[in-house]
């Protein structure tokens, strides 16, 4: 089975998303950039599996060097995981897709953004306790 993992940034309350995008997306601080840069850095040569919006928004430049994976509601996340043995796969995407994956997760690595703005979708603590490890 593939070492499943998630890297995924949150807001000192826990916001992960506003109106379909990142709250603080656009913001060019350096926590932003550097968070930003780090996650091409530890996904770089991995499989990266997410819903179509976040796979789309993966830049040209990072799309030769890791392996971008499209899943959608129906797929069974065992079938999509198993496509990819002694691999590591990024779980992202998001509310939706964690709810699903959130059982195979060994580790998440979790980086905590200085935003403590508005919000519509939140980081859900139970999806630590439904798999794995956490790295904080």
């Amino acid at each position: 089975m593939a070492d499943v993992r998630s890297i995924i940034a949150i807001g000192q309350s826990g916001q992960l998303g506003l109106n379909g995008h990142l709250p603080w997306e656009g913001k060019r601080g350096r926590p932003f950039v550097e968070d930003v840069e780090r996650f091409f850095d530890i996904t770089r040569g991995h499989v990266l599996i997410a819903g179509p919006k976040t796979i789309g928004a993966v830049p040209d430049f990072a799309r030769g060097d890791r392996t971008l994976v499209v899943i959608r509601s129906g797929d069974d996340p065992q079938e999509v995981l198993g496509r990819f043995p002694d691999r590591t796969v990024y779980i992202g995407g998001g509310p939706k897709v964690w709810d699903v994956y959130a059982k195979y997760i060994r580790h998440w690595d979790i980086n905590r953004m200085p935003y403590d703005g508005p919000a519509d979708r939140w980081f859900d603590p139970a999806w630590l306790l439904a798999g794995g490890t956490a790295k904080r």
